[in-house]
């Protein structure tokens, strides 16, 4: 089936990306790229960043339309929401993680993998292995587990909707995003790092290659990127987040095209698991 597109010369509704950290704070925080999707061009006009939660909930509370790709875990793998015996739909499962602290989760996890042959030690969702991340149960390098049990629970106070999940506001609508993928599928090279002395010039070469190819649309999900007066700054960034933000809002702009095809989610989605968009 064809892609719905925006029409020509006709903006789309308001699009985010969303760099998502688990312990928003002075020196790194939650990175927001936002923009509109013109034709095949996502036009990137602003770069935001908040520091701590707080504003984050007021920020998702903002009035829509709106369409946000969310770089964290929405969800669990459904093997293991069951061996724990924790709620098997999205909204009580959130309910449940907002009970359970950091440390026990740690600890729940752990206790798992621990009992888990060496190799397979933490488990999957279904969309984890299409696209290259790593399981929502690691809390470690990176720490996705924090990165979901901080940001989940505060899309489903927030009232938004997700797509194949939950209906919420029809004009505030989330997405998974991962930039990762987006950015392997033009370079295999590591473009970021939050150690100053690990911000190399063959990652800031890194970086400047993917903000090229994305203002050409020559990767497989080919939507051009104008960056105005950002480029430079997605390009010295060596912490890499504005330009995880920007390919967060590129896979925002990509579901936007296929907002009449379940913004490209697959038809057997997993309700509780869910999916990120473009794997």
């Amino acid at each position: 089936m064809a892609a719905q597109h925006a029409k020509k010369n006709q903006p789309s509704i308001l699009l985010h990306g969303v760099d998502f950290t688990s312990a928003p704070r002075s020196k790194k925080g939650i990175t927001i790229a936002s923009g509109y999707l013109l034709s095949d061009t996502f036009q990137l006009q602003s770069l935001t960043t908040l520091f701590n939660f707080a504003d984050f909930s007021a920020w998702l509370m903002q009035e829509g339309p709106w369409l946000g790709g969310f770089d964290f875990p929405f969800s669990l793998p459904r093997e293991l929401v069951t061996q724990l015996k924790w709620p098997l739909t999205w909204p009580k499962l959130m309910q449940h993680l907002s009970s359970v602290t950091r440390a026990e989760l740690r600890e729940t996890f752990k206790a798992v993998c621990d009992a888990r042959p060496v190799g397979s030690k933490f488990i999957h969702r279904v969309t984890d292995i299409p696209a290259g991340s790593s399981s929502p149960m690691k809390w470690v390098n990176p720490p996705v587990a924090y990165m979901l049990h901080a940001g989940a629970p505060l899309l489903q106070l927030a009232g938004v909707s997700i797509p194949k999940m939950v209906n919420g506001d029809k004009d505030r609508i989330a997405i998974e995003a991962y930039p990762g993928m987006v950015a392997r599928s033009i370079t295999k090279a590591s473009y970021k790092n939050d150690t100053p002395a690990m911000q190399t010039p063959e990652r800031r070469a890194a970086r400047k290659e993917i903000v090229r190819a994305l203002e050409q649309g020559d990767y497989p999900f080919a939507i051009k990127l104008d960056t105005d007066k950002f480029k430079q700054t997605l390009i010295n960034d060596g912490s890499g987040d504005y330009l995880d933000a920007v390919l967060c809002a590129i896979m925002a702009a990509w579901a936007y095209q296929r907002r009449d095809q379940d913004y490209g989610l697959p038809p057997d989605t997993d309700p509780l698991e869910g999916w990120i968009v473009g794997a």
